[in-house]
């Protein structure tokens, strides 16, 4: 069965470029690969006939051969530079992944494209801001594409040329034996491309270093830990890849009077051994003023009130966490000596009937005396 003429495979005119070529390559594979048809045996031999076609008119040498002598040029039996060898199964393998399925081939004059790096920025802020909300203004270092040259890296006036190592491919192969190794174009470094004129601007970088400004808004509620995502404010992608984005993780400043935990907050209360001992009233501080808290008598050391709705709104669900006041009662110090006197009269009477004034204490002797005893 004679052969039909390449450009009549790929569907371009005779002249057509290596990118008008690529496209109809593309198309012509998307629609017919062994994947998209499966046990489909005409879709797979017009796949290979594309494929064919493709390698020998995207070679410069074996297009001109194949111009002046047709499909003899490019068949190894009559000595021309055609045939399907290792560097033509892995170029045809790097189209396919890479234009199909998104990956990063290797076809030639293709670019690999990749996403921007994703960016971390610390952020400290206070318990008040957290619990109730806040908007803050911060400045991160980014790469911007340089303005002068337009990202291409090349002085304003010029542009970047195909490498002539590897063609634009940005791979080399080496071949060893009955082996072909790729690999990274040593001149181009992968890129593909060469600038004979770096951009003064960026040194032919492309990107430029820049301190930008950003708006971070901070929810209520949000905890210590959590992180913010600003899609897109991250490093620019390559060769015209998207960007990476920008997270933004919170920490909380240790506060001098509470102690977070999830929604509730807990604060020590000291109070005097007097309004323990006959009770009283007490102010205390929450994150929205002074509260008045009852303190019967005979409170211990130790012991928890909960102030219901007065911790911290959950970011998710908004549901109010409450307020643990510990209760603390101390000791006076810097007595005189009528305070001393005082006390010791009051021990005294306290201890004649210990059981009755001191019920954890004695029950701890008598806990201590067994123990010993046995």
């Amino acid at each position: 069965m004679a052969k039909r003429d390449l450009y009549e495979v790929l569907g371009v005119n005779r002249d057509a470029s290596e990118d008008e070529m690529k496209k109809a390559y593309r198309k012509l594979a998307m629609k017919y690969h062994p994947d998209r048809n499966p046990d489909n045996k005409e879709a797979e031999e017009k796949f290979k006939e594309a494929k064919e076609a493709y390698e020998i008119l995207t070679d410069a040498n074996k297009r001109a051969a194949y111009d002046r002598y047709g499909h003899d040029g490019v068949n190894p039996q009559m000595g021309g530079g055609g045939g399907q060898g290792f560097d033509g199964f892995a170029d045809a393998f790097g189209d396919i992944f890479g234009d199909i399925f998104g990956g990063g081939g290797g076809g030639r004059g293709r670019s690999n494209v990749y996403r921007g790096a994703d960016l971390r920025y610390n952020l400290e802020i206070s318990l008040e801001e957290a619990a109730r909300g806040a908007e803050k203004t911060i400045r991160i270092p980014a790469q911007e594409e340089c303005g002068a040259c337009h990202g291409s890296g090349a002085k304003p006036g010029t542009q970047p040329k195909t490498c002539p190592t590897c063609g634009g491919a940005g791979q080399v192969r080496i071949q060893q034996g009955f082996f072909s190794i790729q690999q990274t174009c040593p001149k181009c470094h992968g890129s593909g491309r060469i600038i004979p004129e770096p951009c003064t601007s960026c040194g032919g970088a492309g990107r430029v270093k820049r301190q930008k400004t950003l708006e971070v808004k901070i929810p209520a509620g949000i905890d210590d830990g959590m992180r913010l995502r600003h899609g897109g404010h991250g490093e620019p992608g390559v060769n015209g890849g998207p960007a990476g984005d920008l997270y933004v993780e919170i920490h909380i400043k240790q506060h001098p009077v509470f102690q977070r935990d999830g929604d509730d907050l807990h604060c020590e209360m000291p109070i005097s051994f007097t309004t323990a001992a006959l009770g009283g009233e007490i102010e205390i501080p929450t994150l929205d003023g002074a509260a008045n808290i009852r303190i019967p008598a005979e409170t211990q050391s130790a012991k928890v009130f909960r102030l219901r709705g007065k911790g911290i709104r959950n970011v998710r669900t908004h549901a109010p966490g409450d307020l643990m006041v510990h209760v603390v009662v101390e000791t006076p110090v810097k007595l005189t000596e009528r305070q001393k006197e005082l006390l010791r009269e009051f021990d005294d009477i306290a201890s004649s009937n210990a059981e009755r004034h001191n019920p954890k204490a004695k029950s701890w002797m008598d806990k201590v005396k067994d123990f010993f005893s046995s």
